[in-house]
């Protein structure tokens, strides 16, 4: 049994960015011909920490902000979410990150990144609260985080201090193509910490990018597996999702909304699911628990496509099981 499975914590700790999302206030314009842009907090990290605390969940976020307006407003957003931000920092001379969101019209997003450098990428390995990670249940982590130094030394720090402690690894790469170099790069950045991870989510097109091959194909899907991984889960969109273990693999159906903004689906999706795994490390092994938690997570993720925003949109337990039950 490892000390995971044995701690009292329940706690998911999120470590990554946050920023601010500028959303045009129509959805299908683009970025030069949109007249204004609401303001929305954003970062997948941060969205999943909020995920986790809107479900009922307990959640940390470990991160960087400016000590800025927006840096502030970001914090207190986590604050006002239940979120723990005892692991967060602010950096006097870097501004806060911005991006840049563009909604086309069936929902789906282009994003322009204002990060030269921005907070988030200037964390550093003596400014990471080693106690909130080492007493967490679940670390989770995304790619964005490893672009750049010293960002990418405190993510590989407080990954080593979490495996060391026995914690699970949660892995959301969230590809972002516009902040890597070249689509080269991000491939070896996203993969060099891979078989690492205890818990792995990628979307179809991730699959795509990573493998450059058909994702609807098992066999591609595999190459993604290793070793060590206990859970491989692929989101198809409104599709539903693949889940592979050691021991199991299959598929559940997604949701038909109404979709508007696809922004946050995706962590919906996954901090329903660690707050699932939070609760039952089990569920691995057990691939009836496991269907049912991907049935919410995937109730979870549908329900944040209906409004704009990602962590504005975050469904409640009450609202996912609303939509479980409709659609029996």
């Amino acid at each position: 049994m490892t000390i995971s499975e044995t701690s009292p914590s329940s706690t998911i700790v999120s470590f990554g960015e946050m920023l601010i999302d500028f959303v045009p206030d129509i959805a299908g314009v683009s970025l030069a011909e949109s007249t204004g842009f609401l303001k929305a907090p954003g970062g997948a990290p941060a969205n999943v920490a909020c995920a986790i605390t809107k479900l009922g969940g307990s959640s940390a976020f470990i991160g960087k902000f400016g000590d800025d307006e927006f840096g502030h407003m970001l914090v207190d957003i986590l604050k006002k979410n239940k979120v723990n931000t005892d692991g967060v920092c602010f950096d006097e001379h870097a501004r806060t990150a911005l991006a840049f969101v563009t909604l086309k019209r069936n929902g789906e997003r282009e994003f322009m990144f204002y990060r030269n450098p921005s907070a988030d990428m200037l964390l550093k390995e003596s400014e990471l609260n080693l106690g909130l990670i080492k007493q967490a249940k679940i670390f989770h982590y995304g790619s964005i985080s490893l672009i750049s130094e010293p960002c990418k030394s405190a993510h590989m720090a407080a990954m080593k201090a979490a495996k060391e402690a026995g914690i699970l690894l949660s892995y959301d790469p969230n590809v972002r193509l516009p902040l890597w170099p070249s689509p080269q790069a991000a491939r070896e950045g996203i993969k060099s910490i891979w078989n690492q991870a205890d818990f792995i989510k990628v979307s179809d097109d991730e699959v795509q990018f990573l493998t450059q091959e058909d994702p609807d194909k098992e066999d591609i899907v595999l190459t993604l597996w290793h070793e060590t991984l206990k859970l491989l889960v692929v989101t198809d969109g409104e599709k539903g999702c693949r889940y592979f273990t050691k021991s199991f693999k299959g598929n559940v159906s997604g949701f038909s909304v109404k979709t508007v903004d696809t922004t946050g689906a995706g962590d919906a999706f996954v901090g329903a699911l660690l707050v699932s795994i939070a609760k039952d490390t089990n569920i691995f092994r057990d691939e009836a628990k496991l269907r049912e938690a991907l049935t919410f997570a995937n109730a979870c993720g549908a329900i944040c496509t209906t409004k704009k925003g990602a962590i504005p949109a975050l469904p409640s337990t009450s609202n996912a099981h609303e939509l479980m039950s409709k659609a029996k």
